[in-house]
């Protein structure tokens, strides 16, 4: 794994090294990512994309992604793609391109929530239970074995099915349940980082619990943290296309799930209407992968030795 030692630097003020330690430890991994990794490149340059699509959605999209398109007070159903409609319209004269720039706000919104909660709650969790050991450890672990013997999908169905379908119920589905991995491995990574002569040295000049995990624990996993975080969000917007795919999705709310079931229902693939139900799921499909692009680089940056296998 690569040395990413975070040492007490007396020569510094306190605050500047602290700040220092969390940008070396988070910025400057990414930084190295990206530098590194020509896939990971490539993910970081596909959710910037996404990012700016969302932000723009309202100039990007010519149409509101739920009106109906007429004219003369005829629907303009099942149109074929054109110059007026670039990806045609649905069965109820909606336009489709518009869904699918719509489409990517609630994936960002689903995907970038769960990789906070993510990274928040598990490095919480497993910084925790690491440092302190004990009945602490114990607790917390047993929480965390009983949170991975819960089946995600159906776990996420039933709680969206019970709150009402919404995308924000995804939202705290995916966050009492995506933790469980990050904990787990964070854990494993503080009961080695504890035992460093540094974080020994921490201690004997009398730094307190919660300053010796902030400055010299938690800079030396964050990476990891990150690692974890990235991978959630392609995942998490796997899952929301899911749960939308089978009914319970908000509703109100276009998702690229929402279109992928509006297409099925529709039987837009018996019409060969591919131009309907392939796009969302490419935009699917890019997402996970831009998430598991960055994890690799990630992966290569905290274990030199994957490079060249």
């Amino acid at each position: 794994m690569a040395d990413t030692t975070a040492t007490p630097d007396t020569a510094l003020p306190p605050v500047v090294a602290r700040k220092q330690r969390w940008y070396h430890s988070v910025g400057g991994s990414m930084v190295e990512v990206f530098k590194r990794d020509r896939f990971a490149r490539a993910g970081f340059i596909i959710y910037g994309v996404m990012i700016i699509i969302a932000i723009f959605a309202p100039l990007i999209a010519p149409h509101d992604p739920l009106q109906v398109m007429e004219i003369d007070g005829i629907w303009q159903t099942n149109k074929t793609p054109s110059r007026e409609y670039i990806l045609g319209t649905t069965n109820v004269g909606r336009d489709i391109f518009s869904q699918l720039i719509y489409g990517t706000r609630p994936a960002l919104y689903v995907g970038f929530s769960a990789a906070f909660f993510t990274v928040v709650i598990g490095t919480a969790v497993g910084l925790t239970a690491g440092y302190f050991g004990g009945w602490t450890d114990s607790v917390l672990m047993r929480i965390t074995d009983v949170a991975f013997g819960i089946p995600f999908t159906p776990f996420v169905i039933v709680l969206v099915a019970f709150l009402s379908p919404s995308i924000w119920n995804i939202v705290l589905a995916m966050a009492l349940l995506f933790w469980r991995d990050t904990a787990r491995v964070i854990r494993s990574q503080v009961l080695t980082v504890r035992q460093r002569s540094f974080v020994q040295a921490a201690k004997l000049t009398g730094a307190s619990d919660f300053r010796t995990i902030m400055l010299y624990i938690a800079p030396n996993i964050l990476a990891l943290s990150l690692l974890y975080g990235t991978l959630a969000i392609g995942w998490a917007i796997l899952t929301e296309a899911s749960v939308s795919f089978l009914g319970f999705g908000d509703p109100n709310v276009v998702s690229w799930g929402y279109m992928l079931q509006d297409a099925y229902i529709s039987q837009a693939l018996a019409r060969g209407a591919y131009y309907w139900f392939l796009p969302p799921g490419i935009c699917i499909m890019l997402a996970v992968m831009a998430g598991f692009f960055i994890s690799r680089g990630f992966e290569e940056v905290l274990f030199p030795r994957l490079r060249g296998r």
